[in-house]
């Protein structure tokens, strides 16, 4: 995902907890950070991969890791 998308460390967490079906509930408490914290950094990770949804984002990743055929 590096060469893909110039996301942070805590960027990429986000993005693969949500990935996941995670919550922003869910990746807060397992992240240890406020919903808002997680809200915000996900409003960056939709900006940077283009993406505007969860699914979106979801499927933008499963494509990445597994080809452009997947998903």
């Amino acid at each position: 995902m590096d060469r893909d998308f110039p996301l942070t460390r805590r960027e990429r967490e986000i993005a693969a907890l949500v990935a996941t079906g995670a919550s922003n509930k869910e990746i807060a408490r397992e992240l240890t950070i406020s919903i808002k914290t997680v809200k915000n950094i996900l409003t960056k990770v939709f900006a940077k991969t283009g993406t505007r949804s969860r699914t979106e984002l979801a499927i933008r990743l499963v494509r990445l890791e597994f080809g452009a055929s997947a998903a």
